[in-house]
């Protein structure tokens, strides 16, 4: 084996395996209405579907809410859900509920869940800037 190939042969290697590397998208594929995209990983997506396990986690937020603040907001309906991929998941929901008053409002809160550890948390809940539909 001549030794003035090997660093050549090493550096090939190394070059070949940077273009092939360079040129992937890193994300999460998924099917959707027949076609595959690829979702980044860390990026805020929309939920298609808010179920059940959406519509009370809407609802453990405004309980939480109630807490902390000493509040008696009632909740009304989920309006729209986001999600991120962290360490765990983290859902961006807006949603309805009705104040003390009577009065309709539109909400927006952030809720933390790790499922491993059984961990539910409410990030951030602030009135929104939308008007109730």
């Amino acid at each position: 084996m001549n030794p003035n190939k090997s660093p050549s042969v090493a550096s090939s290697l190394i070059i070949t395996a940077f273009l092939l590397f360079s040129t992937f998208d890193f994300g999460v594929c998924e099917a959707e209405k027949g076609m595959i995209r690829s979702q980044k990983i860390g990026g805020i997506r929309d939920i298609a579907d808010n179920g059940i396990e959406i519509e009370t986690l809407a609802r453990f937020a405004v309980e939480q809410h109630n807490t902390k603040e000493n509040s008696l907001l009632k909740f009304s309906r989920l309006i729209k859900a986001k999600e991120q991929v962290v360490a765990g998941m983290m859902y961006y929901l807006t949603l309805e509920a009705t104040n003390a008053d009577g009065k309709v409002k539109v909400y927006e809160t952030k809720v933390w869940v790790k499922p491993w550890m059984n961990v539910k948390e409410v990030q951030e809940f602030k009135a929104s800037n939308e008007q109730s539909i």
